[in-house]
């Protein structure tokens, strides 16, 4: 049924297919004993740009709660995420280039810094956008567990 959905409908109230038209579909594709077990039909839109963006708040925040045993903390800009949305939903593929794009252009770029560089202690990191390409800004850790500070010998209980 993707590639009905994916076709451009022509006429009259072509901006919404029917539910005779997902009805005829279905009944094309499978056989009656197959569709009598089907409770339901549920048709999928394509995602809006607004739920694209919250799906890549949701990326980054599942980075981050990984990274939060290490101290690290990250946001992104506006701009990061607009890009972010952009560039990483696809009407076809639906958001699934998007965790790829995060991997490629934000997860592969930090594993370095948290294994060796300015994340290696702990610290914040702000995603930004220049000349279409992905910047990190790092800050030092604003606070740190008290794990950290218990391991470091600096809590006195």
């Amino acid at each position: 049924g993707a590639s009905d959905a994916s076709r451009q409908a022509i006429g009259f109230g072509a901006a919404t297919r029917g539910d005779d038209e997902v009805k005829s579909t279905v009944s094309r594709l499978f056989t009656p004993e197959f569709r009598n077990r089907l409770d339901a039909i549920i048709g999928f839109d394509h995602l809006d740009k607004d739920v694209v963006k919250h799906v890549v708040s949701m990326f980054i925040y599942t980075l981050e709660s990984q990274l939060s045993e290490r101290n690290i903390t990250i946001s992104l800009t506006e701009a990061a995420t607009d890009w972010l949305a952009e560039k990483g939903y696809d009407k076809a593929m639906g958001a699934r280039p998007l965790g790829r794009l995060i991997a490629d252009k934000i997860k592969k770029p930090l594993a370095d810094e948290v294994l060796f560089g300015k994340l290696s202690k702990g610290g914040s990191v702000k995603i930004g956008i220049k000349d279409d390409e992905v910047t990190f800004t790092f800050g030092t850790a604003k606070k740190a567990s008290k794990q950290a500070k218990e391991d470091d010998g600096e809590l006195v209980g």
